[in-house]
């Protein structure tokens, strides 16, 4: 069965594994180059200084895949709305883990008092856009060509959930 938890400093070497599993194999992240130990160091750092959260999914005390959501934009007129991502370990997808972390980051926002979640996914990520409607999440609109990656343009789709019931 899966749980949920709270990121903590041991998690990082797991973070950093699937992050740079889809950095070098998807267009998850638009980054080129596997993030270096102190990178992520310095990322969770600034999520528990920015008090955001990071939450673990788990099997068994095993890691499965992780979530977060922070600032979508930096002006204040979009202190309201977040940016979510939610990443599995490669060998766990198809098993609910997504599911159970984005059901949790969901209600995190609702918690805490946000009104909008935006995700910005890669337009030809079908089994995200899939994934996300799912949850109520619709198509906000698409950004043609806005990146480059694996010799190709890419475009990005942002979908968003309203959050008040």
């Amino acid at each position: 069965m899966q749980t949920v938890r709270q990121a903590t400093i041991a998690d990082l070497p797991f973070i950093r594994q699937v992050m740079n599993h889809n950095i070098l194999h998807s267009t998850a992240l638009y980054d080129y180059q596997p993030k270096t130990e102190a990178e992520i160091n310095q990322w969770f750092t600034d999520k528990l200084h920015g008090n955001w959260p990071v939450i673990i999914a788990e099997q068994k005390g095993t890691p499965t895949g992780f979530a977060t959501y922070g600032t979508f934009r930096f002006k204040d007129g979009f202190k309201p709305t977040v940016e979510h991502s939610v990443y599995v370990d490669e060998g766990q997808h198809g098993k609910g883990v997504g599911r159970i972390l984005l059901s949790h980051l969901i209600d995190l926002c609702r918690s805490e008092g946000y009104h909008c979640m935006v995700g910005c996914i890669d337009a030809d990520n079908a089994g995200s856009i899939a994934f996300h409607k799912k949850f109520g999440f619709t198509e906000a609109g698409v950004l043609k060509e806005v990146a480059y990656k694996f010799d190709k343009w890419l475009d990005l789709l942002f979908m968003q959930l309203l959050l008040e019931e």
